[in-house]
């Protein structure tokens, strides 16, 4: 598999706990260090531990070059002792890689976030603390549009803002999270120098949300998208849980992700942005006169 950006499901890896209050992030660049964040990433993405999504050897080259690979700890561990997993030593909950992009852009590229519940946060902003020490002002990556949790951690926690839809953006996947799905991402942009989130008071928006006409219904019978009237602001809704859904009923979770695709494309191609995600699964998308 070569999936190279996606951010955390946001859940703790099979058999991990969530995570304690002081959580260390650190970069990594040992070999045994790197080897742990491999498997964790492999565990993570549901691979057979003799194929991880990331090899160690790659993740080493990326480091190598120029690049960052960052690892959570929950008991302060450097990352150079014990190994990281379930046996002596520092017990990773996280783990994040990035690149630099093309010279002159100022913009750096997260290639893949994986992180416990609640410890997402702090991974991505030791990633944004790397990025902004080398220069950086933007850092993009991708995520699963039909993934709620992660839309609402990357558009209303971090604040990014997404404008780009990709369609089938990797092709064919065989991991145990992405596999018999087209891979469809979001592109989201974060401005390094704006961190804060775009997080409201619960309920804010609603009220005008439900108001809006339907203009697109959801494979379940309920209303999928709805638009202000004027040109205003367009709503999409997600499933519950795409990645249970995949599995229970993968048919079903294909034509989710069809009408998901059909109103991000359409909108995207009017000059709207992805700009926030309520707890309910509705995302928000603002003309991009208003988005920035």
């Amino acid at each position: 598999m070569t999936e190279a950006a996606d951010t955390p499901p946001l859940a703790p890896a099979p058999g991990r706990t969530a995570p304690p209050v002081a959580v260390t992030v650190r970069a990594v660049a040992d070999v045994r260090a790197i080897a742990a964040v491999a498997d964790y990433l492999g565990e993570v993405w549901r691979t057979p531990r003799a194929a991880p999504p990331y090899p160690a050897e790659v993740l080493h080259s990326l480091v190598h070059a120029g690049g960052a690979v960052h690892a959570a700890y929950d008991d302060g561990g450097d990352g150079g002792d014990g190994d990281g997993g379930d046996g002596a030593g520092p017990r990773l909950l996280g783990a994040a890689v990035a690149v630099f992009g093309e010279p002159g852009r100022r913009e750096a590229y997260s290639l893949v976030t994986a992180a416990a519940r609640g410890t997402g946060t702090a991974v991505k902003q030791a990633q944004r603390a790397w990025a902004l020490g080398r220069g950086a002002r933007t850092m993009r990556w991708t995520f699963d549009p039909l993934v709620g949790r992660n839309a609402r951690f990357n558009l209303a926690k971090l604040g990014a803002v997404a404008t780009d839809y990709l369609v089938d953006f990797y092709g064919p996947m065989a991991d145990g999270v992405n596999g018999g799905d087209e891979s469809d991402r979001l592109a989201v942009t974060w401005d390094l120098a704006a961190p804060r989130g775009r997080d409201r008071p619960e309920g804010e928006g609603a009220a005008e949300r439900e108001a809006a006409p339907v203009t697109h219904v959801a494979p379940d019978g309920g209303a999928l998208a709805r638009r202000a009237a004027g040109g205003g602001r367009v709503w999409c809704r997600v499933p519950d849980d795409a990645v249970a859904l995949r599995a229970a009923d993968p048919a079903l979770a294909r034509r989710w992700r069809r009408a998901v695709r059909e109103v991000f494309t359409d909108a995207f191609a009017r000059g709207y942005a992805a700009t926030g995600m309520d707890r309910d699964g509705w995302y928000t998308l603002t003309p991009a006169r208003e988005a920035g």
